[in-house]
């Protein structure tokens, strides 16, 4: 544990302070002299104080970003981004235990879960370190008489706006191809979670990445948000969060066509056929619904298990989540820590509430933890023989709260798994080859697993159907998303052109 972390168990922990914003390579006080007050979401107390960003420095960060772009930045060998971006990972992997210390306290997953995520925000940084200078176009047999070819260039200026679960590890699926493909950013964290993000834009000057490559600018979504959004110096969005802020977002970039990738959430469907191996798919389940608080677009939030296997498996799912250990989020002894936010802690006991209402059989959690007078917590809660129809069943939650519901055959289940507005993730697990191909190919959602749930991983392409997205992070596709095609073509005929206006 790092001595931030350890400090912040004992309560001895002083106030952590950042009134600057991270602009043009320099810590420049925001135009309000305004500060976002950070929640300890374990203690329910004021734990930070960030400098908030309004649309006059965002115009400031987009200015800086600009003039990056046209500057040193842009006749920098793409190689040689690849190093500074290797740099910037392996500075994230040695003060790994400080940022991972800031991101438990300002989100509340517990600090064995932030050290994992800072070594795989490096290890993104590495795969596209790795791809910046193997961005290439290719040659087009137009016409034997001309020589035409394709160009990847840089989109522009990224605007980034984070969502508050993972602030560090997605920021990072966004800053390693944005600047591998040679883009500049201005990265906006959501307001729960302002505090590790500043850290990155500290450590991308400390790793030689040009001033104004990096700006970033913490604030409210309705104004530093929108501000960025709507701001005609932008040539792209990259969003992660709810899908109604995603809509706001396509709105206000109509102004100047802005491209857009959005991440937006999920209600992923975990189906386990009565052939399958039954304790895998058990201790997998376990993880996948309830790692994070629940609090993550891709967990396994509705598990349809066949009928002849289903008491058993509910029976064993509840069992499991009551052995979870929930805790202040700086005790190594804690699995998952509390809710993010008390407006979050809010949205999940009505979704209790509704599971109960709805007449879903409770078999475990539903309440506060003992022993846990303050902080935004929830016990782990499963219900069984949720309505497939109901809000439980077809809605995110974002929280702790697991629905599993029962099926009868595969077409049945199909069904079921693709009965919501979102399509992000979703698994199968079964010994039949066929049907694992079969049912893998009818799930709508951009990430199939089958045996496993949730690979996500740096080489992987990432993201949604329907409400759950537009777009892909991660793997090479995700270079698509921060770059422009060009094509240019160069006639070779040694003869003159016909005059079609001579006759």
């Amino acid at each position: 544990m790092s001595d931030v972390g350890s400090a912040a168990l004992s309560g001895n922990l002083a106030p952590f302070i950042r009134d600057r914003l991270f602009i043009g390579g320099e810590w420049v006080r925001p135009k309000s002299g305004r500060v976002i007050e950070s929640i300890d979401p374990a203690t329910e107390e004021v734990w930070a104080h960030i400098a908030e960003a309004d649309a006059r420095d965002v115009d400031d960060a987009v200015a800086a970003a600009r003039a990056a772009l046209s500057g040193p930045w842009s006749r920098l060998e793409p190689s040689r981004r690849g190093a500074l971006i290797h740099r910037l990972a392996d500075l994230v992997r040695q003060n790994a235990g400080e940022l991972a210390a800031i991101e438990s306290r300002d989100n509340g997953k517990p600090l064995r879960d932030t050290l994992g995520e800072m070594q795989r925000a490096a290890d993104w940084l590495t795969f596209f370190a790795g791809a910046a200078d193997k961005i290439n176009g290719h040659q087009i047999p137009y016409s034997p008489h001309a020589l035409a070819y394709t160009r990847r260039e840089p989109v522009g200026v990224v605007g980034a706006i984070l969502p508050w679960n993972s602030p560090i590890l997605l920021c990072c699926w966004k800053l390693g191809p944005a600047l591998a493909a040679g883009n500049t950013l201005v990265i906006k964290p959501a307001e729960q979670t302002p505090a590790s993000i500043l850290e990155i834009g500290r450590l991308a000057a400390e790793a030689g990445i040009p001033a104004g490559v990096v700006n970033v600018v913490p604030g409210y979504g309705k104004v530093a948000g929108a501000a960025l959004a709507a701001h005609p110096g932008v040539n792209k969005i990259s969003f992660t969060g709810h899908h109604s802020t995603a809509i706001k977002i396509m709105q206000a970039a109509a102004g100047n066509l802005k491209r857009c990738s959005f991440e937006c959430g999920g209600k992923s469907p975990y189906i386990v056929f009565d052939d399958a191996d039954l304790d895998r798919a058990l201790s997998v389940a376990v993880h996948s619904a309830f790692r994070s608080t629940g609090q993550s677009c891709s967990l396994a939030s509705r598990i349809f298990v066949q009928r002849r296997a289903y008491d058993a498996f509910a029976r064993g799912l509840a069992e499991r989540a009551a052995r979870i250990r929930v805790g202040h989020p700086m005790d190594e002894r804690t699995h998952i820590g509390p809710h993010t936010s008390a407006e979050q802690l809010a949205k999940t006991r009505d979704y209790i509430q509704l599971g109960l209402e709805s007449g879903a059989r409770l078999l475990t959690g539903g309440g506060r933890p003992s022993g846990l007078d303050k902080g935004y917590y929830v016990s782990p809660t499963v219900f069984r023989d949720v309505d497939t129809s109901s809000r439980l069943a077809r809605e995110e939650v974002f929280g702790p709260v697991l629905a599993v519901m029962p099926f009868d055959d595969e077409e049945e289940v199909v069904r079921l798994a693709n009965s919501t507005d979102y399509g992000l993730v979703g698994g199968l697990w079964t010994r039949d080859v066929s049907r694992a191909h079969r049912v893998a190919a009818q799930i709508e959602a951009g990430l199939v697993s089958v045996n496993t749930f949730r690979p996500v991983h740096y080489m992987l392409p990432y993201g949604g159907y329907k409400l759950s997205g537009i777009g892909r992070e991660n793997g090479m596709e995700a270079l698509d998303e921060f770059t422009e095609t060009k094509a240019v073509v160069i006639d070779l005929s040694p003869n003159m052109p016909a005059d079609p206006f001579a006759n």
